[in-house]
């Protein structure tokens, strides 16, 4: 289709294309579309160009760029821009496809040989200013101020190419006491190192305004140089021609023999869907709704009928129509209160998107039979939050058959901001909605759902709602055309139930021990304070870099390591590297790891437990880990310490309530044994079917030593080569994990692969194909999208290509936990049991469990985590039952 903008006033935009793609490229992180192809300053430039459209409404537009031959300057003066270094390969490979992308917009493109893209501007915006036009020139070259006039504004860049200086006749003249014109005479005067435009040594900016403040020109500053003094007066007489060269260098021609047509210059004729063809592929998905904004066909979109429901008599008609349609969206808000408490204040339902209805407080209970009527999917976006506040009013939403954000999150796990609704919203139906940040704003100054105005809700609901009935046939066929059917369908859906479940109900917190760990933490750190200032021989503030810093190399006189803009870094690199120096180094780390275990954990749990159950009540996160991991907060359960006997401690904290145990199922080694599946290596699946300690099993295979003879250091040689495996773990990096040389780290490896060689040709076979095809797989086919495999950078490829090696292995071992939480919850249900799935960390599952209850429940979880999954080895789990989340270990 064709796009028009309505311009009133003729206003032209010219921009000098190299200088706004080289600062762009400059100014923003290295970006790709996945096929190898850097797109940060392609990005950059559309962004510019975009905010310009926004602030300026140009009726016409116009870029130009350079061309690679020598222009006219270079043949006069051949050291003009000498020693500018070429373009590099990861810029330029990028001019092609901007030029392709402003072919599509309509944008009309200029270049001549034997000039510059400013030559271009200067006589283009002359021709526009004749012609009535007012006319913005955009470059991050100073030397284009000199077309600055009463109807010409310059847009200089700054800070990157997100803002920009105007500069027209009468803010030059405030900015530099000079006219544009004059502005050529200071280039004369002080040259242009960028251009290596020579001017004369010694004069500067400041020097110059004042010459020509004094003369007017240049000419007449060369005139009047008897007049000068001094050291000064002999650099002017002795460089006159260079002057006179440097003015004509910097001089922009404004008569250019280019053939073209101002009206050609309009802006708005595009051809839209080959346009967002172009955007796609550079996966520019965030643009497209920009696009969309200056088209006409959005204007329906921007028409929100929301009907409200008054009455249980309205109520039914939807409840009626729901049921025929088998279907219907939902998108519930709430106010900022208690987990436990009823929240609700608006509930929003559409059988289509041009039916949406709300519902308020008062009607929220009557809707409990629909929501659990299992023959009627409920679809939605982040729908684990709609699921926990029904559950304080007795509903549990049965049948929640399609997320959005759940849906893209395994479409495409490359970044977690790209599950927001505006953003899927962006890519599939190249529609603009709003945002939670634009409804609620951020940071202290954000408010609630219950502060916002009827009718921005509304507008946001409608949103919601639109994108997820626009989207959910597109997110459908993606999903089957990539054989994740079953991922999403048996796996990733039903797991919202799950982990809404165990948000609702939480883990019980004793906070009692919370208080007695608080003590005892307080005196740990009070005791390791005292050793430290014992030692520096004064009393500082530990927890200060700075003080610490001279301390350690001012006073004591250890090697400096590393240093900062600030000072000297003090960071766990550094100690570990210091550790052996000196006696405080230890004191130091272990200081800091009460104090962060102080207050992450138990000042930080001490905060979180609910005042209605004693519990704490942790969010999990489906979305965020591009592994397939579950992640969580308030608090990270996650990361709950294990490795230190003090950060086991915190696990004393988490109990069962009163007449209940906690069982605690805990996979053994899944991820060498989703090795062992995936590679086939014989050996290592004997390994593990001999159901010995497979970490001695391997050492005594890799090192040709009898197994009763591995000892301890050659045991952990081989559990640090065999889990160094599943992460990509380099020669280098095993070696430094070992603390041995780089040739004894290679020769493990070598022995290793040499003792499973399949495992060597399995983790070469993924690296290869995601080399191909930009992603590795899981055995459930989740896929992980890895387009730094494709980068010319050797770091980066090199990340890539350790993500690769663990996507499969890490991401296998998460859907198999999943599979597991998924049948243990089901089993619980179907057994009608009272016993809850209240924790998921890493590959351990936690029930609390009634005690009349505990033999079934161990049965019960042994059974569906060993056979979640059918592998060529045994899933083994390592069961405990106990009080205490620490005693469970």
């Amino acid at each position: 289709m064709t796009n028009k903008i309505d311009n009133n006033e003729k206003r032209l935009l010219l921009i000098d294309g190299n200088s706004i793609i080289n600062r762009a490229f400059f100014a923003l992180p290295p970006m790709d579309n996945g096929e190898g192809l850097h797109t940060n300053a392609i990005y950059g430039f559309m962004t510019m160009l975009f905010k310009m459209i926004e602030n300026y409404n140009p009726s016409h537009i116009s870029v130009a760029f350079d061309m690679k031959a020598p222009t006219f300057r270079h043949e006069s003066y051949t050291d003009y821009k000498a020693g500018r270094k070429s373009m590099v390969s990861e810029l330029a490979m990028q001019l092609k496809p901007l030029k392709k992308l402003l072919d599509s917009f309509g944008i009309y493109r200029q270049e001549i040989q034997g000039y510059e893209a400013d030559d271009i501007l200067g006589t283009v915006s002359l021709e526009g200013e004749k012609q009535g036009y007012k006319v913005f020139i955009v470059t991050g070259d100073r030397d284009a101020i000199q077309l600055a006039s009463d109807v010409t504004t310059v847009l200089i860049t700054k800070k990157g190419i997100g803002e920009v200086e105007e500069y027209n006749t009468q803010s030059v003249i405030e900015r530099y006491n000079l006219t544009p014109t004059q502005f050529i005479d200071l280039k004369g005067l002080m040259g242009d190192k960028s251009d290596n435009i020579p001017g004369i040594p010694g004069i500067g900016e400041k020097t110059g305004i004042k010459l020509l403040t004094e003369y007017k020109t240049l000419e007449g500053v060369l005139e009047n140089s008897d007049k000068l003094k001094g050291a000064q007066k002999k650099k002017v007489e002795e460089n006159k021609e260079a002057a006179i060269m440097s003015k004509e260098l910097a001089t922009i021609i404004r008569s250019v023999p280019i053939t073209y047509k101002l009206d050609d210059m309009k802006f708005g004729d595009f051809d839209e869907q080959v346009l967002i063809k172009n955007l796609q592929d550079l996966k520019f998905t965030s643009l497209i709704s920009r696009i969309t904004s200056f088209s006409s066909t959005n204007k329906d979109d921007q028409i929100i009928d929301i009907k409200k429901i008054n009455s249980k008599s309205e109520l039914e008609t939807f409840v009626s129509s729901a049921k025929n349609y088998k279907k219907f969206a939902i998108k519930v808000f709430t106010r900022k209160d208690n987990i436990l408490n009823k929240n609700i204040f608006k509930v929003y339902l559409a059988i289509n998107s041009e039916n949406i209805y709300v519902i308020e407080e008062d009607l929220i209970e009557d809707l409990k039979n629909i929501l659990e009527d299992e023959e009627i999917e409920k679809i939605g976006y982040e729908m684990k939050e709609d699921y926990v506040a029904f559950r304080p009013y007795g509903i549990k939403i049965k049948n929640m058959a399609f997320d959005v954000s759940i849906a893209e999150y395994i479409i495409d796990s490359k970044t977690s901001t790209s599950y927001d609704i505006d953003s899927i919203s962006n890519k599939y139906l190249y529609k603009k909605i709003k945002t939670k940040e634009e409804l609620l704003g951020k940071g202290a100054k954000s408010i609630a759902f219950t502060d916002v105005k009827d009718e921005d809700l509304d507008d946001y609901a409608n949103g919601i709602i639109k994108t997820v009935f626009g989207c959910i046939d597109i997110m459908k066929k993606k999903i089957k055309d990539d054989d994740m059917e079953m991922l999403y369908y048996d796996v990733e859906m039903p797991l919202v139930e799950v982990l809404a479940d165990m948000e609702y109900v939480g883990i019980c917190v004793d906070e009692e021990i919370v208080d007695r760990l608080g003590k005892e933490f307080d005196e740990s750190i009070k005791s390791t304070a005292e050793k430290i200032h014992k030692l520096a021989g004064e009393e500082f503030n530990i927890n200060s870099p700075k003080q610490l810093g001279v301390i350690l190399f001012e006073k004591l006189e250890l090697p400096v390591i590393k240093k900062t803009k600030t000072g000297y870094s003090t960071n766990a690199e550094v100690l570990e590297k210091l550790r052996e120096k000196h006696e405080i180094i230890a004191l130091i780390t272990e200081y800091r790891s009460v104090v962060k275990l102080k207050s992450t954990y138990i000042d930080g749990i001490k905060q979180l437990i609910n005042k209605n159950d004693g519990r704490i009540h942790s969010s999990f996160q489906q979305t965020i880990a591009t592994t397939g991991r579950i992640s969580s907060t308030d608090p990270n359960m996650q990361n709950i310490p294990v490795k230190t006997e003090l950060g086991r401690q915190i696990r004393k904290v988490f109990v069962a309530d009163r007449g209940m145990k906690l069982v605690d199922a805990d996979y053994s080694q899944v991820e060498l044994r989703v090795l062992a599946h995936m590679s086939g290596d014989e050996d290592m699946i004997e390994a593990f079917e001999s159901g010995e300690d497979i970490h001695r099993k391997t050492a005594s295979q890799v090192f040709n030593v009898e197994f009763d003879k591995v000892t301890p250091e050659l045991r952990s040689a081989a559990k640090a080569v065999n889990f160094g495996l599943i992460y990509g773990k380099s020669d280098f990096g095993l070696a430094k994990d070992l603390n041995i040389s780089l040739k004894k780290s290679k020769e493990y490896i070598e022995n290793y692969f040499a003792r499973f060689p399949k495992i060597k040709v399995f983790m070469d076979k993924i690296v290869e194909d995601a080399q191909i095809s930009g992603y590795a797989t899981t055995i459930f086919k989740r896929r992980r999208y890895i387009p730094e495999i494709l980068s010319k950078n050797f770091i980066d490829k090199n990340r890539g290509k350790r993500a690769a090696m663990n996507a499969p292995i890490q991401g296998s071992a998460a859907d198999i936990i999943k599979i597991a939480m998924v049948n243990v919850f089901n089993r619980l249900k179907e057994e009608e049991l009272k016993s809850n799935l209240i924790l998921q960390v890493h590959d351990e599952l936690i029930i609390e469990t009634y005690e009349d209850e505990i033999d079934r429940v161990k049965v019960l979880l042994k059974e569906e985590m060993e056979n979640a999954v059918n592998l060529k080895v045994n899933l083994d789990v390592d069961l405990n039952v106990g009080d205490s989340w620490f005693e469970t270990k």
